[in-house]
């Protein structure tokens, strides 16, 4: 937003550009932490809550979504500003997108039905390089290679290995890296969950559980959405879901740290603060 309103002062107009798995789902206002009007102070802001939580978002459509934005904005003169942290997002729109076939149904709703120890297991037997890449913990990328290598009779790495349409090669970036102290993010993100509670969260999940949607697509598996269930279904206490939540948004800041520490190119300034200094920073977008 700093960038933003100063591109504004500027007479520069800037579009927000949502890049954050949760955040495109409507039904994830309050548990994505999506920014509410104020907070958008008259910036506009698009693929926020731009998918119902029944369809399934990927990379590959969001980097789709994500090309057309850029792009009209741009012909009208605009600078687009991508926030979010779903590293994947930013490698898929940056470096293109990998043909992997349509995955067999049957199989995608078998392997989404394994316990993520026994997908992780089979993964090992089938994919052993992308399965030494992961935590045994990580279910959704787990569930990916492993209907990949079953759908397609090839690992995900060999289709990765053959990216197209990407546009980093094409636009002129300005990218920038927050990094916080991890102990000051560890403390947000439990005082962020907490909130979350008292403010909307749990009716958010109440309303996705009257709709009675698969519990395999990305909108109930998003962090909170099953910690919450659990409680309401009287699996464990609302302590235990407050526990359950605010671990679950550590392991991900966890996840987000060290991606946007190793994998993005050497020379994106890093910044341990969001009080970093814009007109330095951005200084070819913000001239005197």
């Amino acid at each position: 937003m700093r960038l933003a309103l100063a591109l504004a002062e500027h007479g520069k107009r800037a579009v927000v550009i949502n890049a954050d798995s949760a955040q495109v789902y409507a039904d994830l206002a309050v548990l994505s932490a999506r920014p509410s009007e104020d907070e958008m102070q008259g910036i506009e802001h698009r693929l926020f809550g731009a998918w119902d939580g029944a369809v399934a978002c990927s990379a590959a459509d969001w980097a789709q979504a994500a090309k057309r934005e850029i792009a009209d904005v741009q012909a009208s003169g605009g600078v687009p500003i991508l926030v979010g942290g779903t590293g994947l997002y930013i490698r898929t729109l940056l470096e293109g997108i990998a043909p992997v076939p349509e995955i067999d149904p049957a199989i995608r709703e078998a392997v989404r039905a394994l316990p993520v120890s026994e997908a992780y297991a089979a993964l090992q037997a089938e994919d052993p390089e992308r399965a030494a890449a992961l935590s045994p913990s990580d279910s959704s990328r787990i569930a990916r290679a492993l209907e990949v290598v079953r759908s397609t009779g090839e690992p995900l790495a060999h289709w990765q290995q053959q990216r197209e349409g990407g546009v980093g090669g094409e636009v002129t970036l300005h990218p920038a890296i927050v990094l916080p102290d991890r102990k000051v993010l560890y403390a947000r993100c439990d005082a962020r969950f907490g909130r979350m509670l008292e403010s909307g969260a749990v009716e958010e999940v109440e309303a996705l559980l009257a709709r009675k949607l698969s519990p395999s697509l990305p909108v109930m598996r998003a962090i909170g959405v099953p910690e919450i269930a659990g409680w309401l279904t009287g699996e464990w206490s609302r302590e235990k879901a407050l526990a359950r939540g605010r671990q679950a948004t550590r392991n991900y800041a966890k996840r987000q740290y060290t991606w946007f520490r190793r994998q993005p190119p050497g020379n994106w300034p890093q910044f341990e603060s969001h009080d970093y200094p814009v007109e330095d920073c951005f200084e070819r977008l913000l001239p005197n």
